[in-house]
């Protein structure tokens, strides 16, 4: 290292203190870090020959001089060959003015020449974006159509030239007359003589000045504009890092940078191994920085305008390899683009680890309550803000893959909610697991298992949410009001509009199922739209999301959506928003088993944004939800019961077939069976019976045997009366 770069880094210390903890990789091996500040200087330099200098008039802090000259004792220690530095550092600052001077010269030319304008049409054409290309093309024109008129106003220009020539001859002839004429009349006290004296000195001064701008005024503006295009041209390749590789700086040999700067970002971009990128590149691109890089939370902010020809989403694709170049994990780099800044790339990096260590507890955990229409805690965003999780007007579509933390935000969703005392949780877990046993004193139900009545349970569940909002809304319609909608003014009066959380997790049994999965795809849809005003919370959890798991409309209508690690861009894009994947707001960039409880979330803020949840423990040696959900009894003590759901109704088959008979002697089978839908359209029996099942039930159970007529499986009225009379029934038909 020589001594010119010992002061570059020292002055790098004092413009970027919080470089001061980075130091240099020497073959390997990391420079020490700087020691405690000491306020006495140095003596160790006393006699010194030169330490007069080294410590002059501006005199550089003595731990500066210290550092300075512990890395000269560590490389020289570790064999570092000052001169090859040096002459590396003189070829690769030489490069950089030599090739920034001829990206200038040639951008110049091709500005000249209109050959820039032929590759952004060639550029454009390929791409498709023929109507850039057609306005680039009457750019082009327009462009020559100047130049040409500039060529034509210096022909002009030299064709009265001879007529200038002739003015000014013309000029110093009747300067002659004068000075004639007025040397004849000789007034007094002026002689001829005076009067070509006075043209002469004013000719010669004319000649001095125009002396003055030849020799002086023109060379010295000619050398500042010289000095400007080279200071640009050395600027244009330096700030891009943009050397050969033997020609880098030995301590920085990869251009990696713990802080992501400018020059890093530059540096990492550059070899993502984008061929359009590239091209952009050796072309002679100047980054526009929108914003430069900022301190933002936890983390450095930075968006850059990127060339043509590179989008955001060529960014996102190499995301693995752009946190590799950036020092980082995949799951601290988030490459997005902005809403309103088309073409512009909005990089987030997180501070090396911060995304992985522990975060603060539950801050509900040892006391509080909430409010259902506030809100609850859930977890903290990447800049290390706390996040709280609407539930009024609100529902969660939640996916990612096993073991990665969907039930901890379930979790901290249920217990925030229990410690209202007015909200009713229901919990449908469609498969075997303790995840929420410790919070069922508090539920209103916990229905679990994948077995077809527990599937059935949950559908039925769905039925009852339909009547419910129905019912809710000509409540809330009576009650009048600007907002129809649910307050907590409104929930406290009446207990039968208590607001409500519904959860259904591992919903993909419920929605891919064989014989309930269209019905469920209805009515969760039709629910979820409606429930919105009523205080119905609807939490649909998967590990799979897809299109036949994850319902379209039910997608498109959820008001927050979270992702945890997931494989692919189709489950991400399944729970995130379809083509979000495209502008960086994905998941696939979590690691499963390490980003446990770190998920890509939208809705919490007004932009999607990481989500690192709070994790609620309950194992074998720690107990975090069972205090929680004792004092949430305790809340509920003096709340005044709610009132339950009417219990579901037993129907007797041979009864409603007599009701829809009514006075017909016979009606067909497949018509009874459409009748005893209508009469109880939430039985589940009545929703999957067929014509061929209603026939079957007949004869094994009442010993009934429907006969053909005219074809047709028809259904007789005395039969089924006979059939009814037989095993006691009653013949009243109502």
């Amino acid at each position: 290292m020589t001594i010119s770069e010992d002061v570059s880094n020292m002055g790098d210390l004092i413009r970027f203190p919080h470089r001061a903890t980075q130091r240099p990789e020497v073959d390997g091996t990391s420079l020490p870090a700087p020691g405690p500040v000491e306020q006495e200087h140095d003596t160790t330099t006393a006699g010194t020959p030169g330490a007069e200098l080294a410590m002059d008039t501006e005199r550089a802090p003595a731990p500066l001089v210290r550092r300075a000259k512990q890395a000269k004792a560590h490389l020289a220690e570790h064999g570092w060959d000052y001169t090859k530095t040096g002459s590396r550092f003189v070829a690769r600052h030489g490069f950089y003015l030599l090739a920034g001077t001829w990206d200038t010269v040639a951008g110049a030319y091709k500005r000249w020449t209109g050959r820039d304008i032929d590759e952004r049409i060639a550029a454009a054409q390929a791409a498709g974006e023929h109507g850039v290309a057609a306005q680039l093309m009457s750019a082009r024109t327009e462009n020559r159509k100047l130049l040409l008129d500039r060529i034509r106003v210096f022909g002009q220009f030299l064709k009265y030239t001879p007529h200038a020539v002739a003015g000014t001859a013309a000029l110093v002839l009747g300067a002659t007359l004068i000075a004639s004429v007025v040397a004849f009349f000789r007034p007094e006290g002026l002689s001829a003589a005076d009067v070509w004296n006075g043209l002469f000195t004013a000719v010669e001064a004319g000649l001095d000045w125009t002396v003055w701008a030849a020799t002086v005024g023109v060379p010295a503006l000619l050398v500042a504009v010289s000095a400007g295009v080279v200071i640009t041209s050395y600027n244009r390749r330096r700030l891009q890092r943009d050397v050969p590789g033997y020609l880098a700086p030995m301590g920085e040999p990869t251009g990696k940078d713990v802080i992501p700067d400018e020059g890093a970002i530059l540096q990492a971009l550059r070899n993502l191994g984008l061929p359009a990128l590239n091209k952009r590149i050796k072309e002679g691109w100047v980054p526009r920085w929108v914003e430069p890089t900022t301190r933002d939370g936890r983390g450095w902010r930075t968006q850059l305008e990127l060339p043509q020809q590179v989008t955001v989403e060529d960014i996102t694709d190499k995301k693995t390899t752009l946190a590799h170049n950036l020092v980082r994990k995949p799951g601290e780099v988030w490459p997005t683009e902005p809403r309103n800044k088309p073409g512009v790339l909005d990089l987030w990096v997180a501070d090396q680890g911060v995304l992985s260590g522990p975060i603060d507890p539950w801050p509900l955990l040892e006391e509080g309550t909430t409010d259902f229409f506030q809100g609850v805690p859930v977890g903290i965003d990447q800049r290390g803000d706390e996040i709280l999780a609407k539930l009024m007007a609100c529902n969660y579509i939640i996916g990612g893959t096993m073991g990665s933390g969907k039930s901890s935000l379930v979790i901290n969703l249920l217990l925030g909610a229990m410690l209202d005392p007015l909200v009713e949780i229901d919990v449908h877990v469609m498969a075997y697991n303790t995840d929420y046993d410790a919070l069922k004193p508090r539920l209103r139900k916990l229905i679990k298992g994948d077995e077809d009545e527990d599937v059935d349970t949950a559908i039925t569940a769905l039925r009852e949410l339909r009547a419910e909002v129905t019912r809710r809304g000509k409540k809330l319609e009576d009650l009048g009001g600007e907002e129809t909608k649910l307050t907590r003014e409104i929930a406290a009066k009446d207990p039968s509009m208590r607001p409500r959380l519904v959860v259904f997790d591992e919903c993909q049994e419920l929605f891919e199922h064989e014989t309930y999965g269209k019905e469920a795809k209805e009515l969760a849809a039709k629910v979820q739209k409606k429930a919105r005003k009523c205080g119905i919370v609807l939490v649909w959890v998967t590990p799979s999301p897809s299109a036949a798991s994850l319902p379209r409309d039910l997608a498109k209508t959820a008001s927050h959506r979270v992702c945890f690690a997931i494989g692919d861009h189709q489950g991400s894009d399944a729970v995130l928003g379809t083509g979000k994947h495209k502008q960086g707001i994905t998941a696939t960039g979590l690691v499963p088993g390490e980003d446990v409880g770190t998920a890509m979330a939208s809705g919490f803020r007004r932009d999607a944004g990481l989500l690192r949840c709070h994790h609620v423990r309950k194992d074998k040696d720690t107990d975090q939800h069972t205090p929680v959900v004792e004092r949430a009894l305790g809340l509920r003590k003096d709340t005044t019961p709610a009132v339950d759901q009417p219990a579901r109704v037993e129907r007797d088959l041979l009864d409603d077939i007599a009701a829809t008979l009514g006075d017909a002697p016979a009606v067909k089978a497949r018509d009874v069976v459409a009748r005893l839908r209508e009469l109880a359209p939430d039985h589940r029996d009545y929703r999957t019976l067929t014509a061929e099942g209603l026939v079957e039930r007949l004869d094994a159970e009442h010993d009934y045997t429907v006969r053909r007529k005219d074809g047709y499986l028809t259904v007789r009225s005395d039969r089924i009366q006979q059939a009814r009379a037989e095993r006691g029934g009653s013949d009243d038909t109502d």
